[in-house]
C-alpha cells in the first residue's frame, strides 16, 4: 500500500484550542501534518476555519462537527458542503450499544438519517469507542450493528477496537476494511483509563494495522490521543515522526 495522508483529530489538543485555535493550527502545519480533523470550531465560521486552515497548507481531512442526529441533518449537510467534504460524522454511546435492543434501536435510528444524506451527496461515517467492541450475545456488538446497517462508513478507532488487548486491531481493520475510509490512530498501554502515549510509543502493531485497510478506500490516517502523560504537542509531532519517519503515513515535511 502507498502510504496515505495524515492528519490530527483537534480535540487531541483541545485544551490550547480553548485560548489558541489559531496557534494550534500553525503549530501542527508546521509538524508537517497534511489535514486536520476538527472537533468544534472555536468561533470560527465553518468558511473562516477552512480557509485559515487551507492558507496553512493543510485541508480539513474530515470532521466531527457538527455530530450527526437525525435532529441536525441539515445543518451536517450544510457544514460538510462548506467543509468540502463527503463525509459525515456520528457515533453512540456506551448504553445505545449495550444489547441487541439497544442495537437494533440504534441501527434504526442510523439508517434512517442515509436517505436525506444520500441526496445530498454524502455518506455517514461512525467513529467508535471501546464499548462497540465488546461482546453482546456471543458477538462484537459492532458486527451486529455492521450488518444492520449496510450502508453506513466506519472511522475506525484502531486502540478503542482493541478494547485493551481483548482483540486484534489489524483483525477488526480488515474486516471493516471496505468500509472504512479513515482510521484513527491512537496508541497506549492497553490498560483502561490509563493515559495514551505517542504513536510507536505504546503495544499497538501499527505495520500490521495499516497494511489490513483496503488501499482503494482509505484516504486517512487521523491521529488522535485521548490522554497523554506527557506534553500534548511533543506527542502529536512524535506521532508524526513516527508514521511518517516508518514510511507508513505520508505529510508535507520529510523526517
Amino acid at each position: 500500500m502507498q502510504p496515505k495522508p495524515i492528519s490530527v483529530q483537534l480535540y487531541t489538543l483541545r485544551e490550547a484550542s480553548k485560548t489558541d485555535f489559531n496557534g494550534v493550527l500553525k503549530r501542527v502545519a508546521a509538524m508537517g501534518y497534511k489535514g486536520v480533523e476538527p472537533a468544534g470550531f472555536y468561533n470560527y465560521a465553518a468558511r473562516e476555519l477552512r480557509k485559515v486552515v487551507e492558507d496553512l497548507g493543510m485541508v480539513i481531512s474530515s470532521s466531527h462537527t457538527p455530530w450527526a442526529n437525525p435532529g441536525n441533518l441539515q445543518e451536517a449537510i450544510d457544514t460538510a458542503g462548506v467543509l468540502g467534504l463527503d463525509l459525515v460524522a456520528s457515533g453512540y454511546g456506551p448504553e445505545d450499544i449495550k444489547n441487541m435492543e439497544a442495537i437494533k434501536r440504534t441501527a434504526e435510528t442510523v439508517s434512517g438519517m442515509a436517505p436525506k444524506l444520500q441526496q445530498a451527496g454524502l455518506k455517514l461515517f461512525l467513529h467508535n469507542h471501546w464499548w462497540e467492541f465488546c461482546k453482546v450475545d456471543g458477538r462484537l456488538a459492532y458486527d451486529w450493528f455492521a450488518e444492520l446497517c449496510p450502508g453506513v462508513l466506519f472511522e475506525l478507532d484502531t486502540y478503542w477496537a482493541s478494547n485493551f488487548g481483548a482483540n486484534d486491531p489489524a483483525v477488526e481493520v480488515a474486516k471493516f476494511k471496505t468500509r472504512a475510509p479513515l482510521l484513527h490512530i491512537k496508541d497506549g498501554p492497553l490498560v483502561k483509563d490509563a493515559p495514551m502515549t505517542a504513536v510507536g510509543k505504546g503495544k499497538l502493531d501499527f505495520p500490521a494495522i495499516i497494511k489490513a485497510a483496503d488501499p482503494k478506500v482509505l484516504r486517512w490516517l487521523v491521529v488522535e490521543l485521548d490522554a497523554c502523560a506527557t506534553d500534548m504537542f511533543q506527542a502529536v509531532e512524535d506521532s508524526y515522526r513516527y508514521l511518517v519517519g516508518n514510511g507508513l503515513a505520508t505529510g508535507r515535511r520529510a523526517v
